[in-house]
């Protein structure tokens, strides 16, 4: 096969990926369900070449670069408050699995030896570093399964791969049990090394550069350099990528400038866009020889459908058995207003989808090893199955279940608070002696509160048939955008602009669209949610004090507005003597001037469906 061929086949994969992921995104269907079933109606299309998915190009080409992309975007916080859970997930049920599913094809399949089961056992243990997130994340699952999902998926690979390799060792002689150990030890340590070496490395040049597209090239290297190096000394690469990533990209507000991060994030979100359309497509177009090859074995069809069901099943079982009797270890019963009861637990048993990573390990395995190609369709069958069975119903068990997603707006209460807390930090380092001849200090006390206001007008209620401030300002700053950039576009047309400064104009434009754009959607979908906003986080004594219910003075509106006859946008309480006051997004900022006045520290908000109370003094809500 030529160059041109394999560049042409690579560029129709990559097209009906996308095709297909659009697709499903219309149908509001899962991508990766829909891309193996095209994959596998595909394969079995005489004019479609026949693709064999080769191991060195799955660990070395698509691994790395996914499991980096994921591991800048999960949060280390996140990660290291969950981090017993994920250990026991990507370490103790990656064995446990490879054990189960050993036993299962040992006495069904007859003539395998243990080794080889042992091995098809580590291939099909771990689940997928994308599918289960990407469902996840998709449907809503509460933040801490999402995380002990993610954490899980980041790092049992490296569990299973050296599972893998001692398994292939013994199959070529006698491995000791003290050597696997040693060899985990080496692995998991050394890739953690390695890891550290990237991080320590990447963040020094970082503190040398500004420029983003050097930036970006360096990032693009990185998670094929730590693996590749971890590699080398015999250590887990993927370990060695998980931990530079997760290093990085939680350091990446003190080692990059604004400009390198936007570029980092939208280089790596379409980089595992297109990579993970690829391999689900790759995974369904391995269907037609991996099933030719079993046609042409020895085994009876209904020994074959036996022992890839109930390896399948074993997969699917053994998760649930292992998550429920260790449930108090995963830490969920605390995280009960998260969604960390019982429901929780089957969900995160359920969530077990497998994928590429399976398949490529699977072609690990040596050519001569008896009944190799039942064991290849073992490991398809396993990834395909979980995809379709778990990952198709996993909206319907969590909606069944009444499994509670991340609440909208109670994100955004905790959104608009750390905004008004960074604020008041920002101005806290401005001298109160500042020369300010220009008044400058007054324009970016206006920028910042109508930066903070959008934020806190995304509360209230739902149901107002009155635009807030910053809907206001969205709607007539998007009209003028639009002609502003259909002006530049005009002057470009004459050619007498340099190209440079229409480009410049052009992204500055689009820059601040992208703004209100994302702030729009914010507050649509949180207004959508009709949900109560609650408080989260520390609280201080004034919010923590006794107060004793009082009833608000006028209950329809806000006092100093009903006396001036003015607007409102949204009403606060006073929760020492009843008073309504205006928000600050409102034209007379009642309540905040009801606090400078009368000394009450804490109002509360008397929107529908909201409990919230803010403290004046120390700029926390509870």
């Amino acid at each position: 096969m030529t160059f041109v061929e394999i560049a042409f086949q690579l560029i129709v994969l990559a097209v009906a990926g996308l095709t297909l992921t659009g697709l499903a995104q219309r149908l509001d269907f899962p991508a990766p369900m829909l891309l193996i079933a095209a994959g596998i109606a595909a394969s079995f299309i005489p004019v479609v070449p026949e693709v064999h998915l080769s191991h060195d190009v799955v660990l070395l080409g698509l691994l790395p670069p996914l499991l980096y992309s994921a591991a800048l975007t999960t949060s280390l916080v996140d990660f290291n408050a969950n981090r017993g859970s994920i250990l026991l997930l990507s370490i103790g049920l990656v064995i446990f699995t490879t054990a189960g599913v050993a036993l299962v094809v040992h006495l069904l399949l007859p003539g395998v030896s243990w080794p080889a089961a042992i091995a098809i056992g580590a291939v099909v243990a771990p689940p997928d570093a994308v599918a289960a997130t990407a469902v996840a994340r998709r449907i809503g699952l509460p933040r801490r399964v999402v995380t002990i999902l993610e954490g899980e998926s980041l790092l049992n690979d490296a569990t299973a791969l050296v599972s893998l390799r001692m398994a292939i060792a013994a199959m070529s002689g006698s491995v000791a049990f003290y050597e696997v150990g040693v060899d985990f030890l080496r692995a998991s340590v050394g890739g953690v090394f390695v890891g550290l070496v990237a991080f320590f490395v990447v963040a020094k040049v970082r503190r040398k550069i500004n420029d983003s597209l050097l930036d970006t090239g360096v990032s693009v290297v990185t998670p094929f350099a730590a693996y590749l190096l971890a590699e080398e000394f015999e250590a887990s690469g993927v370990i060695a990528v998980v931990v530079a990533g997760l290093l990085l990209g939680h350091k990446a507000p003190v080692l990059q400038n604004a400009q390198s991060r936007i570029a980092e994030r939208m280089n790596w979100r379409t980089i595992a866009f297109v990579l993970e359309n690829t391999v689900f497509l790759l995974i369904g177009l391995q269907g037609r020889w991996i099933v030719q090859d079993v046609i042409d074995s020895e085994l009876s069809l209904g020994r074959v459908l036996l022992v890839c069901g109930a390896a399948l099943l074993a997969v699917m079982a053994l998760r649930m058995i292992w998550v429920f009797p260790v449930r108090s270890l995963l830490n969920l019963p605390r995280a009960a207003r998260q969604g960390g009861h019982w429901t929780s637990t089957f969900v995160l048993g359920w969530a077990g989808m497998r994928g590429v990573v399976t398949l490529a390990a699977a072609f690990l395995i040596p050519e001569e090893t008896t009944h190799r190609p039942i064991l290849l369709l073992i490991a398809f069958t396993v990834v395909a199955g979980t995809l379709f069975i778990q990952g198709l119903s996993l909206p319907w068990v969590a909606r069944r279940l009444k499994v509670p997603s991340p609440d909208p707006a109670e994100e955004a209460l905790a959104r608009a608070t750390l905004l008004h807390q960074a604020t008041e930090a920002g101005f806290a380092v401005v001298d109160d002696d500042e020369e300010d001849p220009h008044g400058a200090i007054a324009l970016i006390k206006a920028r910042l509160d109508q930066r903070n206001f959008a934020v806190w007008e995304q509360l209230g209620n739902p149901d107002g048939d009155h635009e807030t401030p910053s809907q206001t300002y969205a709607r007539i700053r998007l009209s003028m955008i639009e002609a502003e950039r259909a002006k530049v576009l005009e002057v470009r047309s004459s050619g007498q602009t340099p190209h440079t400064v229409v480009q410049e104009v052009l992204t500055m434009l689009d820059i601040e669209e992208s703004m209100i754009d994302v702030a729009t959607a914010d507050g649509d979908r949180v207004r959508a949610t009709r949900s109560e906003a609650r408080a989260t986080g520390a609280l201080c004594d004034d919010l923590t004090r006794e107060i004793e219910e009082v009833e608000p003075q006028t209950p329809d509106g806000c006092t100093g507005c009903l006396e001036e006859g003015t607007a409102w946008v949204h009403l606060r309480m006073c929760v020492d003597c009843g008073y309504v006051g205006c928000c600050d997004s409102s034209p007379r900022r009642h309540a905040s001037e009801h606090f400078k006045d009368s000394g009450h520290r804490v109002m509360r908000s008397i929107e529908p469906g909201e409990s919230w109370r803010w403290c004046f003094v120390h700029h926390v809500t509870g």
